[in-house]
């Protein structure tokens, strides 16, 4: 609460969105966001850096699949999570994004780290948990 007012201040803003054209941009810049919004959310270490292998595929496959000229991300600390929501997508550009983040020896990034993935027709959602 304020002490001047009475009453309670809105807490801090735990949700950002970036639009980035220049694909080069997209990995250096999502990965500060979110490792902005996981220090928020108390991330230990080897779930923050789980998020930033994330955001690597992300802005690995992201920019051809995006709808647009540019690729728009919507990262939200959410319970001790943080879910990015990336898209619009171009048609397929989901399922497409699914398939490229396969590694030999390893499998599908997205779904080997996060904890959660999911996709509709334009946008492709990741949730992190804390744990």
């Amino acid at each position: 609460m304020s002490e001047q007012s009475g009453h309670a201040l809105p807490g801090p803003d735990n949700e950002a969105t970036i639009r980035v054209r220049d694909e080069r941009l997209l990995g250096p810049v999502l990965g500060r966001v979110v490792g902005m919004l996981a220090a928020r959310a108390n991330f230990p270490v080897d779930r923050l850096d789980d998020a930033l292998l994330v955001t690597d595929a992300i802005a690995a496959h992201g920019p051809e699949n995006a709808g647009d000229d540019d690729l728009g991300v919507t990262v939200t600390t959410e319970d001790g999570a943080l879910r990015l929501r990336v898209g619009p997508l171009r048609d397929g550009g989901p399922s497409a994004m699914l398939q490229a983040a396969v590694l030999p020896s390893v499998g599908n990034v997205f779904e080997r780290l996060a904890d959660d993935v999911t996709a509709d027709d334009e946008h492709l959602v990741i949730h992190v948990a804390a744990r």
